[in-house]
């Protein structure tokens, strides 16, 4: 809230440049927000998708919450009155790997009730295919 008011006093005293950039720190900060939000979904998305590829079954609880990740990341991303997209696919893609970190550790505390460490999980788990399947599903319908 604060860099607003700034930027109003900026342009109140005409100082174009100043203000110029202060709008950019202030949409580096939007962007910043956006992404955690999109990463903090992946992780769950990724979360299930790697206990329905370690135990090759699925749950209609997983299945909703895989379906709710994608609407929230899709959702989240989605330029509301601009039209188009916050992130490319190739910064999605940037977005779901650096979340397969923490997803990776918070799965092997639920696949097959925490039987695997992470090391262990990481050997049972393609992951190349499990991030392009998240991708598919995050950008099938957004585009």
């Amino acid at each position: 809230m604060e860099e607003l008011l700034e930027l109003k006093e900026k342009l109140l005293q005409g100082d174009i440049k100043g203000s110029l950039e202060l709008l950019e720190e202030l949409t580096e900060m939007g962007r910043k927000d956006i992404i955690k939000t999109i990463r903090s979904y992946a992780v769950i998305l990724l979360i299930h998708l790697i206990r329905q590829q370690v135990e090759n079954r699925s749950t209609r609880s997983w299945d909703v919450s895989i379906r709710n990740s994608v609407r929230e990341i899709q959702r989240e991303n989605k330029r509301r009155k601009a039209g188009g997209y916050y992130l490319s696919r190739e910064e999605l893609l940037e977005t779901v790997e650096e979340a397969y970190i923490n997803a990776i550790d918070e799965a092997s505390l639920e696949v097959e009730e925490g039987r695997y460490e992470v090391r262990e999980l990481e050997e049972k788990v393609n992951r190349a295919e499990l991030i392009d399947r998240a991708l598919d599903l995050i950008t099938a319908e957004a585009e």
